[in-house]
């Protein structure tokens, strides 16, 4: 091809031009590549992302990668937050320019021209943000070196004054941006994309060019790859701007010409401007630039001034180790004949440091794990394979001792391969930030971020979200988004093979088939940024040298890089991670200290009975990694004994080794040691803790060693292969193993099967180091539980103050643990759960709804000022009105904090206006004549008002209060009286529902906890119902054909019976209802018999006439019986057929009990057989005598006492 025939695209949007642009890197760069184009630029919306990404995707494609971005400039400063207006003349004088900013083009011509970059687009971050990310002429003017700029599109500063008539503005615009590049570096863009106003720009912007000389360059502002991708993109767009297709005032395009071009249509388009494309190969070929992604950048380590016995950072670094591992020896009491083998391994991980330079990065984590100590935040024992490290250990960057637990240093640093450390920490999810504002500070602001990550969307959030776009309906689009499975690399091409019933969906509806098509063109584009969950990235230079920069939605300076791409241009990353069960642990041992205050929960021993019996009973609420169903269940059938154990069940937990058969292997070679086998006794030392299974990655490793002679380090290399699977590498290792073994003696028949073995177990085998580190906080949260159940709740529900549905699942197992949880009381109650004599915890004040933290401490402080509140009105008195309004006051009335001020809940409420507007006089020393609620006028005065003597509200609404007030029942439950009913109905608990597939049918007894109407797009109303139980609660559907039979019967805090489907989906689980019944249709349903007992002495008449009342007023389906007790032998009990069929509902019981006492009325699930015979009998001779005598049915009360043989 010539390069007549040839074009470089310049103005290109990818992906991360989030929802906007619809080029996929990889795809985009094919294309490019299939059309021979020699180069391609990137230019997105104001940032970098997908920088590094491209650069490298296009090396590998064969095109020269052009970085560039499309940035936002203002005419005045970056620093001033305020709007622009166009103060042209002529109809657009006064409009205002959308997003304060006009549009340019800037493209890195060299590394000074990409680190220019680099810094200008982080500054229009960091300083410009106003509306988008801008930068000014200050700016440009400073770091413009090494730039090319092109004009832009008809956002960008000329074509905008051009199309409004400023030709003068557009001409010295135009000129102080050749002054800043240069005439050789500034470009006028123009654009075929057929758009009336970009016709008009295009005619200006020409002749402009002529007169002042400024070249012009084509480009096609690419959005998408093809024509018919304007469609997707389209779809793009309303995400972005919450819109649907059909809404005709949407953010659109106007054409669907921004595609990626073929050269030869970009050459049509401009054949009278041929200088316009050629320019774009001219500047192509200009571009010269290589990102060095080999160089590692190790942040420096700052040695203290007060560190003025050592001199250096290797100096500093080997004299820490040593000291801490003879501290470590005091500390653990390690015997005189051990700690040469722990010396020699320390030194021998001291050289592999040292050769490896990162001993600055070891001792910058041994700083802030140490400051964090100091300051009293909870520091986890250590993660991942970090915890192999010796090193670590005596630094006290891991708490688990490696070579006690047969940890290996290799597994984290091999001395074969070099490779970044990389030691995550786990800190308090509270102070996480404290830790990290520590190492800002320390290092410098410049030098210190947060990393970047990106939301793509999925296969099924694309079909949610194209079906919304689309204005389908809910129903519809969750119809297939459930057709779709579960798993993490789900593709939507990968779930229309494995889905016949997708497939089939698809070919009989033509909308689903649009949905699916247009989803997957969507799938897997960027659709927001946000920070990584742990990951910040500190430099020895200022950040903006090698990454772009922005900041987050509280203000943090942010990496515009993801992590690999991070590492790719050679900065160090450390992962801070926020665990709240240290926070727990902490909260815990607090507590435990006030009586026992030598207590740590470092020095407790790790072979505990007790705390293994509490595992093996499956009493898992409240541990660490332990709490799921199906983990329990494991751990019943495993019976850990040992820590070894905990590990391997840590290690186990995982689908592979779940579905392989290793866990069943695992514990029936434990329970039955017969039928534990070694291949060779040489493997017994390394499988011996695991029954002979394979369970870790480290064993593999170990038997290389022991077998083969493998160093260590080529043993992670095999690990590693066979991790990957690659045949090529596994046939060399293997090769290598075997001839290995065959030197050490071994058969070489069995050193292959043992290789096979291996390959086999190191697809499924985990990392040892990181289940040893994690099974320690499990067993530390199993001891506290088994000798400080109490102290550990209380914890618990502190840690789960703003979790009202854990909150609630704590309360059901601090009453299986015989735990009370009291009430809020404002005299005695913390902001946190407090415990209380006698096994009890004392609700916090901080858990109540509506309150919040500044009228907790505003109560608290009073409280310890001033002594206990005397009474409601003495609280009013005293409290700050400004912290503690009466919303406040409400939910604490509401949530019972005031019972023991001997005050009801309803006196207190109803009081509340009058109390509120005497302590305010009271405050301002002020009596006054007011109108009492329950006097005529009278003056008030400093004494007590006299209150309303009301009765307190009844159950029920104490009860809905209380939830109202905490997010759940406390005291009570209204489904407490319903105990024995909740199992003869077969329905299950909320909390059971876990471990139930997706689609099976269930049924749940509870009661309504809240219900949202909402309407169909055909408008009709369906619901979304809350129901709660004892243990939890579930969100149920009821569609518009059950919910219109049942929705007066959806009353909250009436207990109802749902029954449907289970269905999981991203956001959780949910029943869609296909039946409902209220309590008395459960109970009409479950019993055949209603059988009233009654004594025959002192019966009268009155009391007959009394009980048909009551049976006439209770109509159903159920026989009424009556067993007369007459205490006349051979028949001491009469049995009365009463032809009466009633409901067995509540009112019926508690108006028959009112009437003749608690045990007078019992419902049978099953009848007597004599009885059933005797009513049938009864029947059919009351047909006939109706029929002789030609007349209704009899009266109920009319057929005497007939006894029963």
């Amino acid at each position: 091809m010539s390069s007549t025939d040839q074009f470089v695209h310049l103005h290109v949007h990818t992906q991360y031009s989030l929802l906007d642009g619809a080029n996929k890197i990889e795809p985009m760069l094919r294309k490019a590549q299939a059309l021979n184009m020699p180069a391609i630029a990137m230019t997105d919306h104001g940032n970098l992302f997908g920088a590094i990404e491209f650069f490298q995707a296009a090396k590998k494609y064969g095109v020269k990668p052009i970085i560039g971005c499309e940035v936002y400039i203002t005419p005045r400063s970056r620093f001033e937050r305020q709007d622009l207006y166009f103060v042209g003349e002529g109809p657009h004088q006064g409009k205002k320019i959308n997003n304060a900013s006009f549009h340019l083009i800037l493209l890195a011509q060299n590394l000074t021209g990409y680190r220019n970059l680099l810094r200008i687009v982080s500054l229009s971050h960091l300083e410009g943000f106003y509306y988008r990310p801008r930068i000014d002429f200050e700016l440009l003017s400073r770091h413009h070196e090494g730039l090319i700029a092109l004009s832009g599109c008809l956002k960008g500063q000329i074509a905008y004054m051009l199309t409004r008539g400023d030709a003068e503005r557009a001409i010295a615009t135009a000129g102080l941006f050749r002054e800043i590049f240069g005439p050789e570096n500034y470009f006028f863009e123009i654009q075929g994309n057929g758009l009336e106003d970009q016709r008009i720009a295009n005619r200006e912007i020409i002749d402009l060019s002529k007169k002042l000389s400024i070249p012009l360059v084509a480009t096609n502002d690419c959005h998408y790859l093809e024509k018919e991708d304007a469609v997707p993109h389209d779809i793009l767009l309303c995400l972005q701007t919450g819109k649907t297709l059909a809404d005709p005032a949407r953010l659109r395009f106007g054409s669907h010409e921004f595609y990626l071009k073929t050269p030869q249509e970009m050459i049509r388009a401009f054949d009278e401007l041929p200088e316009a494309v050629t320019n774009t190969l001219e500047i192509a070929g200009r571009v010269d630039l290589s990102i060095d992604l080999n160089t590692v950048h190790m942040p420096s380590y700052h040695l203290d001034e007060s560190m003025t016995s050592v001199t250096t950072v290797p100096e500093l670094f080997v004299r820490t180790s040593q000291e801490g591992l003879v501290s470590r020896f005091e500390e653990t009491g390690l015997s005189l004949d051990q700690r040469p083998h722990y010396l020699e391994r320390l030194e021998r991980e001291i050289r592999v440091i040292q050769k490896m330079g990162y001993e600055g990065y070891f001792l910058i984590v041994w700083d802030f794990i140490r400051k964090a100590r100091e300051m009293g935040i909870p520091v986890g024992p250590g993660r991942g394979s970090a915890a192999g490290s010796l090193v670590a250990w005596s630094l006290r960057i891991t708490n688990i001792d490696p070579i006690r637990f047969g940890l290996l240093f290799e597994r984290f640093l091999n001395p074969e391969r070099v490779s970044l450390p990389d030691i995550d920490i786990d800190f308090c999810m509270n102070r996480r930030g404290e830790v990290i504002q520590y190492v800002v500070d320390r290092y410098g602001m410049d030098r210190v971020a947060m990393i970047a990550t990106f939301g793509t969307m999925g296969a099924k959030g694309s079909i949610r979200d194209v079906g919304r776009v689309l204005g389908m309906t809910y129903a519809e689009v969750d119809k297939v988004a459930k057709m779709i499975p579960n798993s993490l690399d789900m593709t939507l091409e990968k779930a229309l093979e494995e889905n016949p019933d997708l497939r089939g969906l698809l070919e009989k509806d033509p909308r689903m088939e649009e949905l699916f098509s247009l989803s997957r063109k969507l799938e897997g584009i960027t659709r927001h940024s946000s920070i990584h969950a742990a990951g910040v990235v500190i430099s020895r230079e200022p950040l903006m040298e090698h990454v772009p920069l922005m900041k987050g939605a509280n203000g943090e300076i942010v990496t515009q890089f993801t992590k690999d791409d991070v590492e790719k241009v050679g900065l160090v990353k450390f992962d801070f991670l926020g665990l709240t069960t240290l926070t727990l642990i902490q909260g815990a041992e607090d507590r435990i200290r006030k009586h026992t205050p030598d207590f740590s929960i470092d020095r407790i021993p790790l072979d505990d009975v007790r705390t293994y019996r509490l595992l093996s009973e499956g009493r898992t609420l409240g541990i660490f990694q332990l709490e799921s169903r199906g983990m329990t269940d494991l751990i019943i059938k495993m019976q850990p004994e040992t820590f070894e154990d905990l590990i391997a069940l840590l290690a186990l937990y995982r689908p592979g080794p779940i579905n392989s058969g290793m866990v069943d292997d695992f514990i029936k070679r434990k329970k039955n040691p017969k039928e534990i086998r070694y291949e060779l006794p040489e493997l017994e030392p390394v499988l011996r803790e695991t029954y002979g299974v394979i369970v870790y990655q480290e064993q593999v490793m170990q038997i290389a060693n022991v077998l083969a002679g493998f160093s260590l380090g080529e043993a992670d290399l095999l690990r590693r292969a066979m991790g990957k699977k690659k045949p090529e590498e596994m046939a060399k290792m293997q090769d290598k193993f075997v001839e290995g073994a065959i030197r050490k003696g071994f058969p070489r028949e069995k050193a292959a099967y043992v290789f096979e073995l291996m390959a086999y177990f190191a697809g499924y085998g985990f990392n040892k180091s990181h289940s040893a580190a994690y099974a320690l906080i499990s067993y530390q949260t199993a001891f506290l539980k088994a000798h400080y159940p109490v102290e550990l709740w209380a914890a618990l529900l502190t840690n789960a103050l703003d979790d009202t549905e854990k909150i609630g699942i704590f309360l059901v197992g601090a009453k299986e643990m015989q735990i009370e949880v009291l009430p809020p009381d404002i005299n005695e109650s913390d902001f946190d759960f407090v415990i209380q004599p006698g096994a009890r915890i004392l609700f916090g004040l901080g858990a109540v709804k509506n309150v919040g933290k500044q009228a907790v401490d505003a109560i608290l402080e009073n409280r310890i000022l001033e002594g206990p509140f005397q009474n409601f009105p003495d609280f009013l008195k005293r409290i700050n009105g400004k912290k503690v309004n009466r919303r406040v006051i409400e939910a604490l009335i509401r949530a019972g904090a005031f019972r023991s001020l001997n005050i009801r809940r309803s006196v207190a409420m109803e009081s509340l206006d009058e109390l509120l507007l005497w302590a305010e006089k009271q405050k301002n020393g002020k009596p006054s004549m007011q109108k009492s609620l329950f006097s005529d006028y009278q003056m008030a005065d400093t004494g007590t008002p006299p209150v309303q003597d009301l009765p307190e509200w009844d159950e029920r609404m104490l009860l809905r209060e209380e939830k109202n007030a905490l997010g759940f029942y406390l005291t009570s439950h209204p489904m407490a009286r319903y105990g024995d009913l909740i199992l003869k109905l077969d329905s299950r608990t909320t909390r059971s529902l876990e471990s139930v597939p997706d689609g099976e049918t269930v049924r749940v007894f509870g009661v309504v906890g809240g219900v949202r109407e909402v309407k169909t797009k055909k408008g009709d109303k369906m619901a979304q119902l809350t129901v709660l139980d004892m243990e939890g609660s579930i969100e149920a559907v009821l569609f518009p054909d059950i919910y219109g039979k049942v929705q007066n019967a959806l009353q909250t805090d009436l207990p109802l019976l749902i029954t449907g489907p289970l269905e999981r989906n991203d956001f959780g689980s949910k029943i869609r209802v296909t039946r409902v019944d209220t309590v008395d249709q459960a109970l009409e349903a479950l019993y055949q018999t209603v059988v009233i007992r009654l004594q025959s002495d002192g019966m009268g008449k009155q009391d007959l006439v009394d009980l048909k009342g009551i049976l006439l007023g209770h109509p159903g389906s159920v026989p009424a019986v009556l067993e007369l007790k007459v205490m006349v032998r051979p028949y001491p009990v009469a049995v009365i057929g009463l032809h009466l069929n009633v409901s067995p509902s509540e009112d019926l019981v508690r108006a028959l009990t009112n009437r003749f006492g608690q045990q007078a009325v019992v419902c049978k699930e099953e009848m007597d057989p004599d009885l059933r015979n005797y009513l049938v009998g009864l029947k059919v001779r009351n047909t006939v005598t109706s029929e002789k005598r030609g007349t209704a049915r009899p009266s109920p009360m009319e057929d005497s006492f007939v006894s029963k043989p």
